[in-house]
């Protein structure tokens, strides 16, 4: 049973940053896709960043140059190191984590993935 916990919301002005992280405790992948979703109010759930066991990155056009995921192994912990942040960024923010299972697009694919609760951030203007 995987477990994702994530911290690190908050509420910050326009153009400040935050550091998002999710702790994954539970079954050891030996090879994974994690990442990080979003959800604002009344829209769809929406794919952020990804990261795979080799280190592959990938990123939504909006976030790009702003945002930078990374892993450690160690730790079992994903970041979310999030710069330069708008209002259009406010949203809840959810850990995600499967077993590798190939490439699509570019990015890692999820398939019946892991959830995190979520945690919330909010950018005023």
């Amino acid at each position: 049973q995987v477990q994702l916990v994530e911290s690190g919301g908050g509420s910050v002005q326009a153009g400040g940053s935050l550091r998002l992280s999710c702790v994954r405790s539970g079954y050891t992948y030996i090879s994974y896709c994690m990442g990080w979703f979003r959800q604002a109010p009344g829209k769809e759930r929406e794919g952020v960043a990804a990261i795979d066991s080799i280190r592959r990155t990938s990123y939504a056009d909006s976030v790009k140059g702003r945002f930078t995921i990374s892993h450690d192994d160690a730790s079992n912990t994903l970041y979310l190191q999030m710069n330069s942040l708008t209002p259009e960024d406010t949203a809840l923010y959810y850990c995600a984590a499967t077993p590798f299972i190939g490439v699509v697009g570019g990015s890692c694919a999820f398939r019946g993935n892991h959830w995190g609760q979520g945690t919330q951030v909010t950018v005023s203007s």
